[in-house]
């Protein structure tokens, strides 16, 4: 796997992302959703993706670990270009470094809260019975754990929600990757799980990247990127003025 620096790119960098473009095919058009995005991801800081929806924000982190292919440019996660991986590779990269928050939650509907959490570590080879019991801890930290034996569909939204959260950092990766972590929570149970990926995604070697139009939690962020039609407009420590 090729690990040399990429232009401008900082070798402590936990994303390196330079000149990422994408298009989608809209019927007979192509139209380009990401303009040649550059950015480092620093470790150690928890970084927020802001904008209005349709601005790119869930294409770029899609991008940046290993889920969607860019059109143009080049991506490194801790010095790995993830796109020169094979399938296999990139499927077992992915594995070991990086936890995704997808939006969606995609549990699997046929096993229990504790099981879903706990699938990252079975699929690195772990003993089912000592990755349930590791995943039901951070089930235990989220407040949840009296639903650890129930199945996706017994479960609320924000229940489910906090299982999805519970499987992206049960592996401990690297880099942590945010899909709105807090839209189905209240405020409490929010800063309940902006606490613990604090706690555990936030490291001198690791990152966290959030998407999120969560104003309640904008003064957590140690840096916030905002988009606009698939640029960035904005990097900085806060929100800028009329956003």
């Amino acid at each position: 796997m090729d690990t040399s620096a990429i232009g401008g790119c900082s070798p402590e960098a936990a994303i390196c992302a330079r000149n990422i473009a994408r298009d989608f095919e809209s019927g007979q058009q192509v139209i380009r959703v990401l303009h040649g995005i550059d950015t480092d991801i620093r470790p150690g800081e928890m970084t927020y993706l802001v904008g209005e929806s349709g601005s790119g924000k869930t294409t770029l982190i899609s991008i940046m670990c290993g889920i969607l292919w860019p059109t143009e440019g080049e991506v490194r996660v801790f010095g790995t270009d993830i796109y020169s991986l094979s399938d296999d590779e990139l499927v077992n990269f992915r594995l070991q470094n990086i936890g995704f928050i997808f939006q969606q939650y995609n549990l699997i509907p046929s096993i229990d809260a504790a099981a879903n959490a706990a699938v990252p570590l079975i699929a690195q080879g772990m003993p089912v019975e000592r990755a349930r019991s590791k995943a039901k801890e951070l089930l235990d930290a989220l407040n949840i754990a009296d639903q650890a034996d129930k199945l996706p569909n017994q479960l609320s939204g924000g229940q489910q929600q906090r299982v999805a959260i519970a499987r992206a950092l049960v592996h401990e990766p690297r880099l942590v990757v945010c899909d709105e972590p807090t839209a189905a929570l209240d405020a409490k149970s929010g800063r309940r799980v902006m606490d613990l990926l604090r706690e555990v995604a936030v490291a001198p070697d690791r990152a966290c990247v959030i998407v999120t139009h969560d104003n309640r939690i904008f003064d957590l962020a140690d840096r916030i990127l905002v988009l606009e039609d698939g640029r960035i407009i904005h990097d900085g420590t806060q929100m800028p003025d009329g956003h």
